[in-house]
């Protein structure tokens, strides 16, 4: 009998648990569908549809080579789902586990009325099977992956299928040109398209490249203007490559430096087991006592809501800041370091809602994640179950230049390129800043004060 194999975050055909045990079962029928409703305003921003065009492309070349297909439908995914179990006969659907809140919803919905089965597909261990000796969730990261190292090996990795079995009759399917998934008036992509390779093939060749660079991981990894970061994260997020690939790989390595970046797989394991406590954590705080904090409200203030706008064009006169703004909107991906800086300002400095930052790299990053990115901007606000306390305040006129950026910010930044060091980590302080570039939004002592005067307001409140 035709078994349908439902895909969302997992493009791929090697160690693809729901397409492995479907094609084991029968002819198989797989099919992505286009659901913009359910996930409500975190339906997939412009630069993951750009990812995700390339992707499903890359993936249906992947079955059309072993003699099957890939079924493309728009709407709400269990009534295209079940529709089209109706035209093929299927009273069973495969998909492999997923943990944002809508896609539980659909699951739930969907088991009600076909054969639903689950497979542990995109994560090192499965989510929720990690748990303290009581037998509760872990809410903290560092006992969680001592934890999750304590259970390793993961599973197996699985082999992709040789062929697949095709059904008697194919069912019909939308164009990929019908999602409307990439950018045409204007067309924004050009930087996206000359940084990136799409696809299961391309997750491939980094993770080659990446098995000859890992063991620098830990020292070189917060310089960014040094390559020595993975760059696999939208491989990862889209599933063109799954963790457990990454582990087995690299699983006779010693070095410090894939220790530290299995801790980095880890982290997007715990991250999945915060969303599954707190489904709502892109929302809202879980500090409560940060719904009280003095925000400025960029919906009321003018001031504010230029600033905003000054962050996410990489217009701040931190040169640092800009450097990742503009990578971000050039590429649709920002170095890790980097990130935090970025985050660390647009909360601490400019005293602006971390949720106005979650929007925006939900927009622009190619690898924009539910959990991961509401836990990264929580961790860095202070607000999350596991964060860094308000009160620390990152410099980033110190950390460009203890992590060495001036590289990185003449690339990103050409109206400094001409700057030497130090000059280039602060231009206005040392007198050199060009007619083009723009003077610092707010100065770092009164951004530190302002925000340690809102933290105690907060507190004594």
């Amino acid at each position: 009998m035709t078994q349908l194999v439902w895909l969302r975050r997992d493009l791929r055909l090697a160690d693809n648990p729901a397409l492995y045990h479907a094609a084991k079962a029968g002819p198989v029928v797989a099919v992505y569908v286009l659901d913009n409703d359910a996930p409500k305003h975190h339906a997939y921003g412009g630069a993951s549809r750009w990812w995700l065009h390339h992707s499903l492309a890359s993936l249906a070349q992947s079955l059309e080579a072993r003699g099957s297909k890939l079924i493309l439908r728009r709407g709400e995914a269990v009534a295209e789902l079940t529709k089209l179990a109706a035209e093929t006969g299927a009273s069973t659907i495969h998909a492999n586990n997923h943990y944002e809140p809508w896609w539980l919803n659909a699951e739930r919905k969907l088991a009600k009325s076909l054969d639903l089965k689950l497979h542990h597909g995109n994560f090192l261990m499965l989510p929720g099977s990690i748990t303290t000796g009581t037998g509760g969730q872990y809410k903290i990261y560092t006992p969680f992956s001592r934890a999750v190292r304590a259970e390793f090996p993961p599973r197996d990795e699985l082999p992709a299928p040789e062929t697949l079995s095709s059904p008697d009759h194919w069912p019909a399917s939308d164009t990929l040109a019908d999602s409307n998934l990439l950018p045409t008036k204007p067309d924004w992509s050009g930087g996206l398209a000359d940084f990136w390779q799409v696809g299961e093939d391309a997750a491939h060749d980094r993770l080659e490249w990446w098995l000859d660079h890992v063991d620098d991981y830990d020292d070189k990894r917060n310089f960014p203007s040094v390559d020595k970061v993975s760059r696999l994260s939208p491989h990862l997020h889209f599933g063109e490559l799954s963790p457990i690939q990454i582990w087995h790989k690299f699983k006779h390595m010693r070095s410090d430096g894939w220790r530290t970046y299995e801790g980095e797989l880890i982290w997007r394991d715990y991250a999945q087991n915060a969303i599954l406590q707190f489904p709502a954590y892109a929302s809202k705080n879980y500090r409560e006592d940060f719904d009280r904090f003095g925000w400025r409200d960029t919906a009321t203030d003018e001031a504010a809501a230029r600033d905003l706008k000054a962050w996410q064009q990489g217009r701040t006169g931190y040169p640092i800041v800009d450097a990742g703004m503009r990578q971000l909107y050039q590429t649709g991906w920002m170095h890790n370091r980097v990130r935090m800086i970025t985050a660390s300002f647009l909360i601490k400095h400019l005293l602006i809602d971390w949720r106005e930052g979650e929007k925006w790299f939900w927009d622009t990053l190619v690898d924009a994640d539910y959990a991961s990115n509401a836990t990264n901007w929580q961790w860095t606000a202070g607000t999350g179950v596991d964060s860094n306390m308000f009160s620390r305040i990152m410099a980033p006129l110190t950390q460009s230049e203890k992590f060495d950026a001036a590289r990185y910010i003449r690339e990103y930044v050409p109206e400094l390129a001409k700057l030497e060091e130090p000059h280039i980590h602060d231009p206005e302080e040392f007198g050199r800043r060009p007619a083009g570039y723009p003077r610092k939004i707010v100065p770092h002592k009164a951004a530190r004060e302002r925000a340690l005067a809102a933290l105690k307001a907060m507190k004594d409140g």
